[in-house]
């Protein structure tokens, strides 16, 4: 096969546009992702572009320095703060975060470099449901774009070295179905806002690529936990403008690839009691509420002073909480509980 280069630009809305291959004879293994260059368009705006290399190499095509990381993964590698790739995933983080922007602080960017058989495996197979993707899909490219994930360090650990695991089915005023939800690539503000605290008072954001295929529109309430059709490959809760992308439990280890890992540190109070587009919750300070958010939920974002007593027992979001108890109470009593939730929201 000719040997040629592969060039996929990804705009900011995440997009791959357009996409060449370059094949290494008898290379056992030619990974999909590469190094990432910041580029400006006459409309100033900025794209990612992609040059397939080796999934190991650095932003000069050098392995990157493995430093002591957050993980206890070998998957993982921490970039440098002079990394190219490492100054735009923390710009597109930041940019995502919106009116939170300048109340973020990125700490650490990681890289998954697939290491072992199951990395390189997961990365093979994501290549070949891409190519496949883009042959249904045709001038489409398989709809392949930038996505993140909110999760916590043991659950960046879990993905990183097992995949994705338990869907659970996430309460924010009626769920969008059973699978992964992912935030689109402008909107890193969403999955923030689910992400929990560790000990060490640190956040995790993972961006991923995922196949999206032919989207459908999943309403609030649905029970959907696959595709309804041949004709469709992935879940959106609006067409035209998306702010939550579901892959289906079926698709979750074969259409998403996590890429980088962001670590971050955000003021308490943008997180206490309001998971944005996760659930409506109202952000509260000692039982009062505050009222001064606008459209998009925090451009009033105070940092706020943490009670004095704080509470003994741990503290997790509602739906990380639905998502523990559904795997021991019946269908029905999961519905109640979730009904209850409501009616106290409304109060």
């Amino acid at each position: 096969m000719e040997n040629s280069r592969k060039i996929c630009k990804v705009s900011t809305s995440g997009r791959v546009y357009s996409r060449r291959f370059r094949c290494k004879p008898q290379q056992k293994h030619t990974p999909l992702m590469g190094n990432l260059d910041l580029e400006m368009n006459s409309h100033h705006q900025e794209e990612m572009e992609i040059s397939d290399s080796e999934s190991s190499s650095g932003s000069n095509g050098v392995s990157p320095k493995k430093e002591v990381g957050y993980f206890d993964t070998v998957g993982l590698v921490k970039l440098g703060e002079e990394d190219n790739s490492y100054k735009i995933v923390k710009k597109a983080f930041v940019s995502g975060m919106k009116s939170l922007a300048k109340h973020t602080e990125v700490v650490a960017v990681h890289k998954n470099v697939f290491s072992g058989f199951n990395g390189q495996a997961r990365l093979q197979s994501f290549r070949v449901f891409s190519e496949t993707m883009t042959k249904k899909c045709g001038k489409d490219a398989g709809n392949v774009k930038f996505a993140w994930y909110g999760a916590s360090k043991e659950g960046v650990n879990r993905i990183v070295n097992h995949g994705f695991g338990h869907c659970g089915k996430p309460e924010n005023n009626g769920s969008y179905g059973f699978g992964i939800y992912l935030s689109p690539h402008g909107l890193s503000i969403d999955c923030a806002m689910s992400t929990i605290k560790g000990e060490d008072g640190l956040r995790h954001v993972v961006l991923c690529r995922v196949i999206l295929g032919t989207m459908e529109e999943v309403h609030p309430g649905s029970d959907q936990s696959h595709p309804s059709s041949m004709d469709f490959d992935s879940g959106v809760d609006n067409l035209l403008s998306p702010t939550k992308y579901v892959v289906w439990s079926t698709h979750m280890n074969t259409h998403i690839l996590p890429e980088y890992v962001i670590s971050f540190k955000a003021p308490p109070s943008c997180f206490v009691g309001k998971q944005f587009n996760v659930n409506h919750m109202c952000l509260v300070n000692n039982g009062k509420r505050l009222d001064e958010l606008n459209s998009d939920g925090f451009s009033n974002c105070k940092v706020l002073q943490e009670p004095t007593v704080k509470p003994k027992s741990p503290w997790m979001p509602f739906p990380t909480l639905i998502s523990i108890l559904s795997r021991f109470l019946p269908p029905i009593k999961i519905s109640l509980i979730q009904k209850f939730h409501r009616e106290y929201q409304q109060l």
